[in-house]
Protein backbone atom coordinates (compact mmCIF):
# COMPACT_ATOMS: atom_id res chain seq x y z
CA UNK A 1 0.00 0.00 0.00
CA UNK A 2 1.44 3.66 -1.22
CA UNK A 3 2.18 5.91 1.87
CA UNK A 4 0.14 8.89 1.23
CA UNK A 5 1.34 12.32 2.40
CA UNK A 6 -2.42 14.83 1.76
CA UNK A 7 -2.12 19.04 1.68
CA UNK A 8 -4.95 20.98 1.29
CA UNK A 9 -5.60 24.27 1.45
CA UNK A 10 -3.54 27.54 -0.93
CA UNK A 11 -4.53 28.22 -4.46
CA UNK A 12 -1.47 29.81 -4.68
CA UNK A 13 0.77 27.21 -3.18
CA UNK A 14 -0.92 23.76 -4.61
CA UNK A 15 0.37 24.21 -7.91
CA UNK A 16 3.67 24.38 -7.03
CA UNK A 17 3.43 21.23 -3.95
CA UNK A 18 2.19 19.60 -7.01
CA UNK A 19 5.13 20.27 -9.34
CA UNK A 20 7.49 19.56 -6.59
CA UNK A 21 5.50 16.43 -5.76
CA UNK A 22 5.50 14.96 -9.46
CA UNK A 23 9.38 15.28 -9.45
CA UNK A 24 9.89 13.80 -5.96
CA UNK A 25 7.77 11.00 -6.92
CA UNK A 26 9.36 10.38 -9.86
CA UNK A 27 12.41 10.30 -7.83
CA UNK A 28 11.88 8.42 -4.55
CA UNK A 29 13.38 5.09 -4.17
CA UNK A 30 9.69 4.11 -2.00
CA UNK A 31 6.57 4.72 -3.32
CA UNK A 32 5.18 7.87 -1.89
CA UNK A 33 2.51 9.54 -2.98
CA UNK A 34 1.72 13.34 -2.86
CA UNK A 35 -2.38 14.31 -2.37
CA UNK A 36 -2.75 17.98 -3.46
CA UNK A 37 -6.40 19.58 -2.94
CA UNK A 38 -6.73 23.42 -3.36
CA UNK A 39 -9.34 25.28 -1.49
CA UNK A 40 -7.87 27.96 -0.09
CA UNK A 41 -6.25 29.31 2.98
CA UNK A 42 -9.12 28.52 5.48
CA UNK A 43 -10.08 25.22 4.50
CA UNK A 44 -6.33 24.69 4.47
CA UNK A 45 -6.09 25.65 8.18
CA UNK A 46 -9.06 23.68 8.86
CA UNK A 47 -7.90 20.61 7.34
CA UNK A 48 -5.31 20.55 9.89
CA UNK A 49 -7.23 21.59 13.08
CA UNK A 50 -9.76 18.68 12.01
CA UNK A 51 -6.76 16.28 11.31
CA UNK A 52 -7.92 15.90 7.71
CA UNK A 53 -4.89 16.66 5.90
CA UNK A 54 -1.31 16.07 7.10
CA UNK A 55 -0.44 20.09 5.65
CA UNK A 56 -2.29 22.63 5.43
CA UNK A 57 -1.41 25.20 2.59
CA UNK A 58 -1.46 28.95 3.96
CA UNK A 59 -0.80 31.91 1.72
CA UNK A 60 -0.71 34.50 4.72
CA UNK A 61 0.83 34.35 7.92
CA UNK A 62 -1.18 32.15 10.36
CA UNK A 63 -2.63 34.40 13.33
CA UNK A 64 -1.85 33.64 17.09
CA UNK A 65 -5.12 32.53 18.07
CA UNK A 66 -5.04 30.21 14.91
CA UNK A 67 -1.48 28.69 16.19
CA UNK A 68 -3.06 28.25 19.79
CA UNK A 69 -5.15 25.95 18.73
CA UNK A 70 -2.68 23.04 18.21
CA UNK A 71 -0.53 21.50 20.31
CA UNK A 72 1.86 20.23 18.22
CA UNK A 73 2.52 23.24 15.64
CA UNK A 74 4.63 23.51 12.86
CA UNK A 75 5.41 25.48 10.33
CA UNK A 76 7.48 25.71 6.87
CA UNK A 77 7.83 28.87 4.64
CA UNK A 78 8.09 27.83 1.37
CA UNK A 79 8.16 31.09 -0.80
CA UNK A 80 8.13 34.52 -0.50
CA UNK A 81 5.15 36.11 -2.35
CA UNK A 82 3.23 39.59 -3.11
CA UNK A 83 0.62 40.74 -4.65
CA UNK A 84 0.63 42.77 -7.35
CA UNK A 85 -1.88 45.24 -8.62
CA UNK A 86 -2.56 43.84 -11.91
CA UNK A 87 -4.35 45.69 -15.34
CA UNK A 88 -5.19 43.67 -18.14
CA UNK A 89 -1.93 44.47 -20.30
CA UNK A 90 -4.75 46.05 -22.84
CA UNK A 91 -6.11 48.77 -20.33
CA UNK A 92 -5.42 52.55 -21.39
CA UNK A 93 -3.88 53.15 -18.14
CA UNK A 94 -0.73 51.11 -19.32
CA UNK A 95 -0.12 53.73 -21.28
CA UNK A 96 -0.99 56.85 -19.02
CA UNK A 97 0.72 56.01 -15.46
CA UNK A 98 2.28 52.77 -14.01
CA UNK A 99 1.56 53.70 -9.96
CA UNK A 100 -1.16 53.82 -8.08
CA UNK A 101 -1.06 55.02 -4.42
CA UNK A 102 -2.48 52.94 -1.52
CA UNK A 103 -5.48 55.40 -1.06
CA UNK A 104 -6.30 55.63 -4.54
CA UNK A 105 -6.02 51.43 -4.65
CA UNK A 106 -8.51 51.54 -1.71
CA UNK A 107 -11.36 53.86 -3.48
CA UNK A 108 -10.94 51.35 -6.44
CA UNK A 109 -11.41 48.13 -4.69
CA UNK A 110 -13.76 49.28 -2.50
CA UNK A 111 -16.01 50.94 -5.42
CA UNK A 112 -15.69 54.74 -4.30
CA UNK A 113 -14.01 54.76 -7.84
CA UNK A 114 -16.21 53.40 -10.07
CA UNK A 115 -14.75 54.26 -13.48
CA UNK A 116 -11.44 54.44 -15.36
CA UNK A 117 -11.97 58.19 -15.55
CA UNK A 118 -12.30 58.39 -11.73
CA UNK A 119 -9.06 57.01 -11.23
CA UNK A 120 -7.28 59.78 -14.37
CA UNK A 121 -9.26 62.23 -15.80
CA UNK A 122 -7.83 61.83 -19.26
CA UNK A 123 -9.18 57.54 -18.84
CA UNK A 124 -12.14 56.61 -20.64
CA UNK A 125 -15.37 56.42 -18.77
CA UNK A 126 -15.31 53.05 -18.63
CA UNK A 127 -16.73 51.14 -15.48
CA UNK A 128 -13.99 49.46 -13.49
CA UNK A 129 -14.27 46.09 -13.22
CA UNK A 130 -12.63 44.66 -9.49
CA UNK A 131 -11.26 40.97 -9.53
CA UNK A 132 -10.89 39.42 -6.10
CA UNK A 133 -10.44 36.06 -3.87
CA UNK A 134 -13.37 34.66 -1.66
CA UNK A 135 -12.71 35.50 1.62
CA UNK A 136 -11.44 31.95 2.45
CA UNK A 137 -8.30 32.83 0.60
CA UNK A 138 -5.25 34.42 2.25
CA UNK A 139 -4.94 36.76 -0.52
CA UNK A 140 -8.47 37.89 0.99
CA UNK A 141 -7.20 38.71 4.16
CA UNK A 142 -3.61 39.94 2.90
CA UNK A 143 -5.24 42.36 0.44
CA UNK A 144 -7.70 43.93 3.61
CA UNK A 145 -4.81 43.79 6.03
CA UNK A 146 -2.58 45.76 3.74
CA UNK A 147 -4.50 48.13 1.43
CA UNK A 148 -8.05 48.27 2.67
CA UNK A 149 -7.54 48.67 6.40
CA UNK A 150 -11.17 49.57 7.89
CA UNK A 151 -12.70 49.60 4.49
CA UNK A 152 -14.91 47.01 2.49
CA UNK A 153 -14.41 45.25 -0.69
CA UNK A 154 -17.24 46.48 -3.13
CA UNK A 155 -20.10 44.24 -3.22
CA UNK A 156 -19.99 44.29 -7.31
CA UNK A 157 -16.60 42.94 -6.92
CA UNK A 158 -16.43 39.52 -8.87
CA UNK A 159 -15.42 37.09 -6.30
CA UNK A 160 -12.82 33.71 -7.71
CA UNK A 161 -12.16 30.86 -6.20
CA UNK A 162 -8.38 30.62 -7.04
CA UNK A 163 -6.25 32.85 -7.62
CA UNK A 164 -5.82 31.19 -11.76
CA UNK A 165 -9.29 32.00 -11.82
CA UNK A 166 -8.69 35.70 -11.00
CA UNK A 167 -5.69 36.34 -13.39
CA UNK A 168 -8.14 34.61 -16.20
CA UNK A 169 -10.37 37.41 -15.49
CA UNK A 170 -8.55 40.31 -15.98
CA UNK A 171 -6.76 39.00 -18.88
CA UNK A 172 -10.25 38.47 -20.36
CA UNK A 173 -11.50 41.75 -19.60
CA UNK A 174 -9.97 45.04 -20.84
CA UNK A 175 -11.43 47.49 -18.17
CA UNK A 176 -10.23 44.41 -15.07
CA UNK A 177 -8.01 45.00 -12.04
CA UNK A 178 -7.30 42.36 -9.38
CA UNK A 179 -4.38 41.76 -6.62
CA UNK A 180 -2.42 38.73 -8.81
CA UNK A 181 -0.02 36.59 -7.09
CA UNK A 182 3.46 37.52 -7.87
CA UNK A 183 4.27 34.69 -9.51
CA UNK A 184 0.87 34.00 -11.70
CA UNK A 185 1.82 37.47 -12.55
CA UNK A 186 5.30 36.12 -14.13
CA UNK A 187 3.51 33.42 -15.85
CA UNK A 188 0.88 35.85 -17.57
CA UNK A 189 3.18 38.82 -18.41
CA UNK A 190 1.47 38.84 -22.00
CA UNK A 191 -1.92 39.60 -20.67
CA UNK A 192 -1.33 41.64 -17.62
CA UNK A 193 0.47 44.75 -16.32
CA UNK A 194 1.27 45.15 -13.05
CA UNK A 195 1.56 48.88 -11.32
CA UNK A 196 3.88 50.34 -8.89
CA UNK A 197 2.19 51.02 -5.45
CA UNK A 198 2.94 54.25 -3.97
CA UNK A 199 6.17 54.03 -6.55
CA UNK A 200 7.13 51.12 -5.86
CA UNK A 201 7.60 48.20 -8.26
CA UNK A 202 6.72 44.35 -7.24
CA UNK A 203 10.22 42.98 -8.01
CA UNK A 204 12.09 40.18 -6.65
CA UNK A 205 14.23 42.53 -4.90
CA UNK A 206 11.55 44.33 -3.54
CA UNK A 207 9.99 41.48 -1.85
CA UNK A 208 12.55 40.58 -0.31
CA UNK A 209 13.94 43.44 1.23
CA UNK A 210 10.38 44.54 2.23
CA UNK A 211 10.16 48.00 0.53
CA UNK A 212 6.86 46.60 -1.10
CA UNK A 213 4.53 45.95 0.87
CA UNK A 214 1.41 44.10 -0.27
CA UNK A 215 3.53 40.61 0.62
CA UNK A 216 2.90 37.56 1.84
CA UNK A 217 4.57 34.22 2.91
CA UNK A 218 3.72 30.80 1.06
CA UNK A 219 3.55 28.37 3.71
CA UNK A 220 3.00 24.66 4.92
CA UNK A 221 1.51 24.12 8.75
CA UNK A 222 1.40 20.94 10.41
CA UNK A 223 -0.07 19.82 13.61
CA UNK A 224 1.50 16.32 14.85
CA UNK A 225 5.05 14.31 14.56
CA UNK A 226 7.04 14.55 10.65
CA UNK A 227 6.99 11.07 9.39
CA UNK A 228 10.27 9.77 7.75
CA UNK A 229 8.31 10.30 4.31
CA UNK A 230 6.67 13.59 5.48
CA UNK A 231 10.27 14.96 6.17
CA UNK A 232 11.94 13.54 3.19
CA UNK A 233 9.26 15.70 0.85
CA UNK A 234 10.00 19.00 3.20
CA UNK A 235 13.52 18.47 2.60
CA UNK A 236 13.02 17.86 -1.37
CA UNK A 237 10.92 21.30 -1.27
CA UNK A 238 13.31 22.90 0.32
CA UNK A 239 16.50 21.11 -1.78
CA UNK A 240 18.05 22.89 -4.89
CA UNK A 241 15.90 20.60 -7.13
CA UNK A 242 13.00 21.97 -5.18
CA UNK A 243 13.98 25.57 -5.41
CA UNK A 244 14.14 25.46 -9.05
CA UNK A 245 10.61 24.39 -9.44
CA UNK A 246 9.37 27.39 -7.66
CA UNK A 247 11.63 29.73 -9.88
CA UNK A 248 9.72 28.35 -12.26
CA UNK A 249 6.52 28.58 -11.34
CA UNK A 250 7.76 32.63 -10.89
CA UNK A 251 7.89 32.46 -7.54
CA UNK A 252 10.72 33.28 -5.00
CA UNK A 253 11.69 29.90 -2.44
CA UNK A 254 12.64 30.66 0.52
CA UNK A 255 16.65 30.70 1.01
Amino acid sequence: MSNIISFEGSSSLAPIISSIGNKFMGEASEKISISVSASGSGAGLKSVLDNKANFGMLSRKIKDSEKSKMSNYKEYIVVSDALTISVNAKNPIVKVKDNLDINTIKKIFSGEYKYWSDVDSSLPQKEIAVIVRDSESGAYDVFQEAVMSDSKISSSAIKTSSMKELCSKISENENAIGYASYGLYNQNKDKLFALKVDGIEASKENILNGKYKIQRPLMLIKNSDVSESENAFINYIFSDAGKKIIEENGYIPVK
